[in-house]
């Protein structure tokens, strides 16, 4: 079992940036992939970006692409979401995710955080 732990949310204005924090613990080392969702009220959740947990290329969703990174540190088992230039529809509560393929369907993670609430002010 892995569990993830988000942090990191809140209220920012247009322009404006936040990094979240996804903390792994527990069997660790049977993550492969990371990936990071989210979802807005009435809306589907959304892919937002996928990496490998030792690092390389990572996949971006093209709304997000240029504005957002992610980062990795092994050491703590923490991943992170540099969100920048941040527009109101990035509101959304934010899910950090663990599996073992590196994909954009949310069907492919077998744990989740709780999600962390986002909202962009205009």
């Amino acid at each position: 079992q892995v569990q993830l732990v988000e942090s990191g949310g809140g209220l920012v204005q247009a322009g404006g940036s936040l990094r979240l924090s996804c903390a792994a613990s527990g069997r660790t080392l049977s993550i492969n992939a990371m990936g990071w969702f989210r979802q807005a009220p009435g809306k589907e959740r959304e892919f937002v970006a996928a990496s490998r947990w030792s690092g390389g290329t990572t996949y971006y969703a093209d709304s997000v692409k240029g504005r957002f990174t992610t980062s990795t540190d092994n050491a703590k088992n923490t991943v992170y979401l540099q969100m920048n230039s941040l527009k109101p529809e990035d509101t959304a509560v934010y899910y950090c995710a663990a599996g073992w393929r590196r994909t954009t369907n949310p069907y492919d993670y077998a744990s989740w955080g709780q999600g962390t609430q986002v909202t962009v002010s205009s």
